[in-house]
């Protein structure tokens, strides 16, 4: 799909909001003119504004200037009154409504924003604030009503996320409890991951910060292995793992503990 103007309404502009600014911005994909942001902490919309970015305090603002997209990127808490913010617009919004509320369902997004609406769920993943998210989304029932609504949809979804990593979708809404578990909170796995490599490093005599760099580079490295040759994850470690070797006692422990 064409995007080189498109126009993106935020209502949230805390990190991860600002991380899909930057993104739309940097890849092209949007310029700052065409993004308004709305919240109601001032130091967000002031880091916006620095970049250029148009910002308000009113929600109603940013549905009646941005024509191609809103994304919901609030606490799923204030979700109800900014759907009800929404819903109150005069003349209503033609944009599609993108929500990254955890836990917040597109039938609970449905029922409180006008009827007709286009609305998709994404999940997205913190290393978004670096341009590396895994996110996983699920059309709504009107923006999949139609093939021209479902591959405008989709087209968004990849574009917009795209910009900060992978979006990928899941063809029903409950695998979304998935995609938390495994990219979700995934990150705090690897951290912890990390942090044990390290330590291992570091009871063998490695400074802190060399075993930590290794050790994050060789997480990264072997991440790369799996995308860029679609080889399975079993498969690569055998190639690691010499017959006798340290690395098949190494694997024996992690299998034991």
């Amino acid at each position: 799909m064409s995007s080189s103007s498109l126009s993106v309404g935020f209502i949230g502009a805390g990190m991860m909001a600002s991380a899909l600014m930057n993104g739309l911005i940097s890849s092209k994909i949007a310029s700052p003119s065409s993004i308004i942001c709305s919240d109601v902490y001032q130091p967000s919309l002031d880091k916006a504004a620095a970049n250029g970015i148009s910002t308000t305090s009113s929600n109603a603002e940013v549905c009646n200037k941005a024509k191609d997209v809103i994304i919901l990127a609030v606490k799923p808490h204030i979700i109800p009154s900014v759907c009800a913010d929404i819903a109150k617009v005069e003349g209503g919004s033609d944009a599609v409504i993108i929500s990254i509320a955890a836990g917040v369902t597109l039938a609970t997004l449905e029922g409180a924003l006008p009827k007709g609406a286009r609305v998709i769920r994404v999940m997205p993943n913190t290393p978004c604030l670096i341009g590396a998210a895994a996110s996983g989304y699920s059309l709504g029932s009107t923006a999949s009503s139609t093939t021209e609504h479902a591959l405008h949809c989709r087209g968004l979804v990849s574009t917009i996320f795209g910009s900060v990593g992978l979006a990928m979708e899941v063809p029903s809404e409950h695998l979304l409890d998935a995609v938390t578990g495994v990219s979700g909170s995934g990150p705090a796995y690897v951290y912890q991951f990390i942090e044990a490599l390290s330590d291992g490093g570091v009871r063998c005599g490695l400074a802190r910060n060399v075993a930590t760099e290794l050790a994050a580079q060789t997480v990264m490295g072997a991440a790369k292995m799996v995308l860029e040759t679609g080889k399975h994850p079993g498969e690569l470690k055998d190639a690691v793992t010499s017959p006798g070797g340290t690395t098949i006692a190494g694997v024996e422990a992690l299998e034991q503990g």
